[in-house]
């Protein structure tokens, strides 16, 4: 896979990076093959963690796919870009063109990255996950690498406005391949996926230099403010009956 547009796109991000003076907290990323398929697990706390996430691989200097929401594609501006960096669009109403693009991927070696949560979990905690990951990688015959990000919340999430200040610390942590196989019950496994990347999760919070009590960033399990997630699910129904009656709502 001829790679014209990721390369310029990764060197502006690295760029960026530098004069934001983000502190890296860099963890595991020797676990990303360097060669082969594989699916990474990543949590999903903002709008830029597929930016950062594709951080994790670099190391290894591995390029990774992302299956992402198919309206970035038609978007004027990210969809070029989208298109050119070989993502994978992901249409709701059409799952199985999606999941069929991302096998052949992980067929041809590539590294594909998937959001288990299916969205940005507003309590910055794990919310349930989708089998796909792991019936994609037993599929295809390829490790699931569970990643964890942290910090990326405090640049651009849900409810919040985009804070892009300098100095701030994104940590990532990357962890043991998971071997999966078609013998294997997918709901079972995902489950042993979800409780590995929890675990992750908990180291990932507590090594992470700031910890301010009240912080509207923290898991209220960890003394901030931000949603539980039981207030969070409330808050994403809520979200999607809106939505839902906007879209029945006759045009003017």
């Amino acid at each position: 896979m001829r790679d014209f547009v990721y390369p310029p796109v990764v060197g502006i991000a690295r760029t960026a990076f530098k004069v934001l003076d983000v502190n890296f907290q860099l963890s595991g990323t020797e676990n990303v093959p360097r060669t082969g398929g594989a699916v990474i697990a990543l949590n999903h706390i903002s709008y830029v963690d597929f930016v950062l996430g594709g951080y994790g691989a670099l190391p290894s200097k591995r390029l990774v796919r992302f299956m992402a929401k198919e309206v970035l594609f038609r978007n004027r501006w990210s969809g070029p870009l989208m298109r050119g960096m070989h993502h994978v669009p992901v249409d709701r109403g059409a799952g199985a063109a999606s999941y069929e693009q991302a096998l052949r991927l992980l067929r041809a070696g590539e590294v594909v990255g998937v959001f288990p949560e299916a969205t940005i979990s507003r309590s910055f905690e794990l919310k349930e996950f989708k089998s796909g990951t792991v019936r994609m990688a037993a599929e295809a015959g390829v490790p699931v690498i569970p990643l964890i990000l942290w910090g990326t919340q405090r640049m651009f999430t849900k409810d919040h406005p985009k804070d892009f200040s300098r100095h701030r610390t994104i940590a990532i942590t990357v962890g043991t391949p998971m071997t999966v196989s078609t013998d294997d019950d997918p709901v079972a496994a995902t489950a042993v996926l979800r409780s590995t990347m929890a675990e992750m999760l908990d180291d990932t919070i507590r090594a992470y230099p700031e910890q301010p009590p009240g912080a509207w960033w923290l898991p209220a399990s960890y003394g901030g403010s931000a949603p539980t997630p039981e207030e969070a699910d409330r808050m994403d129904r809520e979200e999607l009956a809106r939505r839902a009656e906007r879209r029945q709502e006759p045009r003017q």
